[in-house]
């Protein structure tokens, strides 16, 4: 079979990938080989108008549209684990919130051993990534290629009786979620900018597309890793049933995300030997941390009835009103269908004693309920808070079900698995219904909808829960970063004990951040192909 060489292969042109491959090609110097196992890029429609979510959260066109394996924690259900399967990857499917987490939580990380990774280290990354307007110039970047942009505050009156109520618990105006601390309540800062989606595949891949070094293969499904002993050599792959070869001089970099990125491992004779050989793979590398230590925001939606008209999106995404937002947009890029549907979010701590917050309140201004398989605005008004612990500690694994690249691995959360989890849900819980019962935002609330007003016990919440729960589509950690027997990768990315090759996503985190992820994996990205490029030269 014939291969084509490059200095550098990419696997996934997702959220870390289109970075990764940017960055690598800015100099010229080095030919980069970006492989996507979708085919839509930035100019796809849905993609580019941020209420498209809607559209592409169900679309196997544009999403893995995964779903995990029944477990206790779930209440013997399978859970949506929607994953971007496109140009910019999950960066061009998500809500398009932009968290960096706490410092904390890098802080965290380099005291497991990962050296230049806490938030002193990081803070530069994501300043040289994002271009800001708003918040302190020793916290914010102000011209990196990812536009971030604040939620206008005062377009849905509802959320002015929330930051009220808010304060009135004790939780203040934040201006800033991504500055100097996260506590309080704050509107929520995006990856939009002028009415449009700010993917990687916008950002990062569209000003790289006339590069001459970069070669970009749509359609690419990556079957395994060519390994000669313990070098990577390349990357077998297929596009439309036809295989192909591709071989790196200098490394492989795997950016599949959490969940195909331990896949493309294993298909490739690198993890746990006996599961290996009982899916008819020969073992090559023992690394028994491949595809463990998932954790993932395990989030129920609690649900309340809003009795003011015109304070919801319900009101303004049916008949008459639709079509007058639709023309919105359409003339002047605003309007909800310009906006994130999390516009407002609140941080807080659920015990005394704690330094810094350990979950969040996402608010959703509406309902929405699945009609034939689709997600659709309901008709009655009210709101859809999405609840979380931030550092979850319930781990679970994802590992493949065969040696068929093209079958899904098996998905297994182990939600609710700890103590700490659990306690913490059921505070935040309450700290939601206690939200809605303060004034000035009581007078607009109607009935709790979910769970209901019924349900008041600690087991019975966590009952419901384990019936109604989804994720907020945070997957991370199943190639974790650092030096411990069940680490994959060390803290420059690299495979342990194989040369030539790197996993670079949200798949190498040692622990979940306190919020949305696709703003950390992209700093991991930056971070890492810094790396490479100082040790290329």
């Amino acid at each position: 079979m014939e291969s084509e060489s490059f200095d550098y292969i990419v696997v996934g042109a997702g959220s870390a990938g289109a970075v990764v491959a940017s960055r690598l090609t800015e100099s010229g110097a080095y030919r980069v080989l970006l492989l996507e196992a979708g085919t839509e890029g930035s100019n796809f429609f849905w993609s580019r108008v941020p209420v498209g979510v809607a559209k592409m959260i169900d679309d196997p066109a544009v999403n893995w549209c995964y779903s995990s394996e029944p477990d206790e924690g779930s209440g013997g259900r399978r859970i949506d684990v929607p994953r971007g399967k496109m140009m910019g990857g999950s960066s061009s499917i998500n809500g398009m919130v932009y968290i960096r987490g706490q410092a904390q939580d890098y802080d965290h990380w380099a005291q497991l051993g990962n050296r230049g990774w806490s938030y002193q280290d990081v803070l530069p990354v994501f300043k040289r990534m994002e271009r800001y307007d708003g918040g302190s110039d020793a916290f914010r970047g102000r011209s990196g290629p990812l536009r971030v942009t604040d939620t206008p505050r005062h377009k849905v009156p509802l959320l002015e009786k929330m930051i009220a109520a808010a304060e009135r618990i004790g939780l203040p105006f934040n201006p800033d979620l991504n500055g100097e601390t996260q506590e309080g309540i704050g509107m929520s800062q995006v990856t939009i900018a002028k009415g449009r989606r700010q993917s990687t595949a916008f950002a990062y891949l569209d000003p790289a597309r006339g590069r001459p070094n970069l070669t970009i293969e749509k359609g690419a499904l990556a079957q395994n890793l060519i390994l000669e002993g313990r070098r990577c050599l390349g990357v077998r792959y297929s596009i439309n049933g036809e295989i192909r070869e591709a071989r790196a001089a200098r490394e492989v970099i795997v950016c599949s995300g959490a969940i195909n990125s331990p896949k493309l491992l294993e298909l490739s004779g690198i993890g746990q030997p006996d599961l290996l050989s009982a899916h008819g793979i020969t073992p090559v590398h023992a690394l028994k941390g491949v595809g463990e230590n998932l954790r993932d925001h395990y989030s129920p939606r609690v649900k309340f009835e809003i009795i003011a008209r015109n304070a919801t999106f319900n009101d303004n995404a049916r008949g008459w009103r639709l079509v007058r937002e639709a023309a919105k947009y359409a003339l002047f890029g605003d309007g909800f269908l310009s906006r994130t549907a999390v516009p407002i979010r609140m941080y807080f701590r659920t015990r005394e004693g704690l330094e810094t917050p350990d979950a969040t309140i996402s608010v959703l201004p509406f309902l929405y309920e699945m009609i034939n398989g689709e997600r659709r605005i309901a008709k009655r008004r009210g709101i859809t808070m999405n609840v979380n612990v931030l550092r979850s500690e319930s781990t679970g694994s994802i590992h493949i079900k065969s040696a068929n690249p093209e079958e899904a691995p098996a998905i297994r959360f182990n939600f609710l698995s700890t103590q700490h989890d659990r306690d913490g849900l059921l505070a935040a819980i309450r700290k939601g219904r206690e939200l809605m019962a303060t004034s000035p935002l009581k007078e607009m609330t109607g009935a709790e909808i979910a769970p209901g007003a019924h349900i008041q016990s600690d087991a019975d919440l966590l009952e419901w829960v384990r019936n109604t729960a989804e994720t907020t589509y945070h997957p991370v950690g199943t190639c974790k970063m650092g030096d411990d027997d069940m680490s994959v990768v060390s803290n420059d990315l690299k495979v342990h004990k194989i040369k030539g090759l790197r996993v670079v996503d949200a798949s190498i985190m040692p622990t979940i951040t306190s919020g949305n992820t696709n703003s950390p994996t992209m700093v991991i990205a930056e971070k890492a192909a810094q790396m490479m490029l100082a040790q290329a030269t």
